[in-house]
């Protein structure tokens, strides 16, 4: 490949979306179609200096969201139990619960982009948040499509269960198989990623995603096939069958809240909203006892000073990162630069 040709395909400037509309293909005009974008191109997005103080979103904030976008499928479900008095198949259940999941990251993304032209972005004295790029359109739109498609599919293939309706789920068991499952697919995660750092036969498949500095949610899965792959679908499996393999209890329902939350993380640890707000999980609290809670900044630091060789490398929590030694201080976030008087709400819808 000429140096041209891949200057262009790793560029990321971005200027379609003030571009000539008569020029957008399918792609573009699905991803204008649902306002699925990190800010609007007519309101001002607020600017602070490194030390100014940083907003706080509670942990309940985040937690209410997965679990509203979690109950409401499952209520759903067993409210067309109850009237028909037969359960829904796989073909049906998968999609309501793609549904769900992709309702759940739509609102996502709008209630971040509300945040983010409220208290801005980290890093927004010195750079804007990077654009869906102009060479990256389709890539975009088909990777935030397939990863939904392919995880619930995976999901149902291994799990789902006619004889099992979401009344019959083992709640007790939800709270800490949600936290165990979170920890669990970091550390899988977080040796992967860090070897596609480290090595160089496996960084080519993941320099693609780090060319965003500073990324917005919708590239989070900007990346090669191969790296797709892997964490759509080879990370969160080898989660599951390793936690089967020790006898956590596993049903559709307890799987699909898991993944709820998983994903939620991966998205909005992307966004670079300037704001104190971790990954969302019940055990939060603890990873924050021991200073191994993962909040926006710290993957944020990973994208921004980090390339080749970087650092940050779990997506929900710091605690391999604590473990490993391959933790990154943070500098918009340090605790004594929080206000905690300043809380922010996530809107639900």
């Amino acid at each position: 490949m000429s140096d041209t040709k891949t200057e262009r395909k790793d560029s990321m400037k971005s200027t379609w979306r003030t571009a000539d509309r008569s020029q957008w293909t399918i792609y573009h005009r699905l991803l204008d179609s649902g306002g699925l974008h990190h800010v609007d191109l007519d309101r001002e997005i607020p600017t602070f200096p490194k030390m100014a103080k940083v907003p706080y979103l509670s942990d309940w904030q985040l937690n209410r969201f997965i679990i509203f976008y979690s109950v409401v499928p499952f209520a759903l479900h067993e409210l067309y139990v109850r009237v028909t008095g037969h359960n829904i198949g796989p073909i049906m259940a998968y999609m309501l619960y793609y549904q769900a999941t992709k309702t759940m990251m739509t609102q996502a993304l709008h209630s971040m982009k509300e945040l983010g032209h409220a208290v801005g972005f980290l890093d927004g004295d010195k750079h804007e948040r990077d654009g869906v790029p102009d060479v990256g359109v389709k890539k975009t739109f088909i990777a935030m499509t397939l990863a939904g498609l392919s995880r619930m599919f995976a999901m149902i293939y291994l799990t789902y269960s006619v004889d099992r309706t979401p009344a019959m789920m083992n709640w007790k068991w939800i709270v800490p198989v949600v936290g165990l499952y979170a920890v669990t697919l970091d550390f899988w995660f977080y040796w992967y990623h860090r070897l596609m750092h480290e090595i160089p036969i496996l960084w080519k498949f993941h320099r693609t995603h780090h060319l965003t500095k500073h990324p917005n949610m919708l590239l989070a899965g900007y990346a090669d096939f191969e790296q797709e792959v892997l964490d759509t679908i080879g990370i969160p499996l080898l989660t599951f069958f390793s936690l089967r393999a020790v006898g956590v209890p596993f049903d559709f329902y307890t799987f699909f809240a898991c993944v709820q939350t998983v994903t939620f993380s991966e998205v909005s640890g992307h966004s670079g909203v300037r704001m104190y707000a971790s990954a969302p999980g019940p055990l939060t609290w603890l990873w924050r006892l021991v200073d191994a809670e993962l909040i926006i900044e710290d993957h944020d630091l990973h994208h921004r000073i980090g390339y080749r060789k970087s650092h940050n490398y779990g997506k929900q929590t710091r605690v391999w990162d604590r473990v490993f030694g391959t933790c990154y201080p943070r500098v918009e976030s340090k605790l004594a630069n929080v206000d905690y008087d300043q809380r922010l709400r996530l809107a639900l819808w």
